[in-house]
C-alpha cells in the first residue's frame, strides 16, 4: 500500500463520514498530482462508512488495544467452542459473561466523546463488536468497516459453529420446537435476502461513486473554462482601457492642432 493510500485510508475511516466525500476527492487529486494514478484509483474506490461503522473504525484506530482485547477473548471462545461434548458448562458461562462485558464496555467507550446516538446506531455498534468475536473476517476488517456487521451463526466459534449447551430447563413447558429443516431453510432465505440487499447496496454505491466522479470531472472542466474566460475578460478590459486612453490622447492632440475659431464680428 502506498503512503498516499495508507494516509487517505487512515483519515477517511477515522474522520466524520459527513466529510468523507470531499476529503476523498482531495486525496484523489493529491495522488494524481503526485503522479500515482493507481493510488488515485484505489482511493477513489474507498467506500463511505455508515455512521455505526465509523464509530467502530474510529475507536479501533484511536485505541489499538481494542483489537488486542477482542482477539484474546475470541481465541478463548474458539477454544471452548471447539471442545465438543466435553465443554465445561461453567467455563462457557464465564466466557459468555466476559463476552457481554467486553462488548458492553467497548460500546460505551466508542460513544464516550460523541453525542448520544440513536438506539439503532448503538445496537449496530454492539452487534459489530459481538460479530468480531465470532467471525475472524469481521475482526480483520475493523478500522475500515463500511457497514455494521452481524453474527448470524451459533455458539462461540465461527469455524466450528458449535452450539453452547442449552440453559437449565425452565419450569414452564417450552413451545414446540420448529423442525430443523424449516429453521435451516428460513435461515438460508434470510442469508440470501441479506446478500441480495448487500449486492444492491454495493451496486448503488458504485453507481453513486461513478456519478460523483463524472460530476467532479465536469466541475474541473467548467472551472478551467471559467478561468480562461476570466483571463480573456481581463485582457479585453485592458485592451478597452488602452483604446480609450489612445482615443483621449488623440482627441487632445487634435484639439491643440486645430486653430481657435475666429471671434464673431460685432453687428454694425
Amino acid at each position: 500500500m502506498s503512503d498516499l493510500l495508507a494516509d487517505a485510508t487512515a483519515e477517511l475511516y477515522q474522520a466524520d463520514p459527513d466529510e468523507f466525500m470531499a476529503r476523498r476527492q482531495e486525496f484523489v487529486a493529491q495522488a494524481r498530482e503526485a503522479g500515482e494514478p493507481a493510488a488515485a484509483k484505489q482511493i477513489g474506490a474507498l467506500r463511505k462508512p455508515t455512521r455505526s461503522a465509523w464509530v467502530v473504525n474510529r475507536l479501533v484506530r484511536a485505541d489499538p488495544e481494542v483489537t488486542v482485547r477482542l482477539a484474546a477473548l475470541a481465541a478463548e471462545l474458539r477454544e471452548v467452542g471447539g471442545s465438543g461434548p466435553s465443554m465445561d458448562g461453567g467455563r462457557i458461562r464465564e466466557l459468555g459473561a466476559a463476552r457481554a462485558r467486553l462488548v458492553d464496555e467497548l460500546t460505551r467507550q466508542a460513544f464516550d466523546d460523541l453525542p448520544a446516538p440513536p438506539a439503532a446506531v448503538r445496537e449496530e455498534v454492539t452487534a459489530t463488536f459481538d460479530a468480531a468475536l465470532a467471525d475472524p473476517e469481521v475482526a480483520a476488517s475493523l478500522g475500515t468497516l463500511v457497514r455494521a456487521a452481524h453474527w448470524a451463526g451459533f455458539g462461540f466459534d465461527a469455524g466450528n459453529r458449535q452450539s453452547a449447551p442449552p440453559p437449565a430447563a425452565k419450569t414452564t413447558k417450552p413451545a414446540p420446537a420448529e423442525p430443523r429443516e424449516e429453521r435451516e431453510r428460513r435461515h438460508r432465505e434470510k442469508i440470501m435476502a441479506a446478500e441480495r440487499a448487500v449486492a444492491q447496496a454495493d451496486q448503488a454505491a458504485d453507481a453513486a461513486n461513478a456519478a460523483e466522479q463524472q460530476l467532479q470531472d465536469t466541475v474541473r472542466r467548467l472551472e478551467a473554462e471559467l478561468a480562461r474566460a476570466r483571463q480573456q475578460l481581463a485582457e479585453a478590459r485592458r485592451q478597452a482601457y488602452r483604446a480609450e486612453s489612445q482615443q483621449r490622447r488623440a482627441g487632445e492632440t487634435l484639439s491643440r492642432l486645430r486653430p481657435p475659431p475666429e471671434a464673431a464680428e460685432p453687428a454694425g
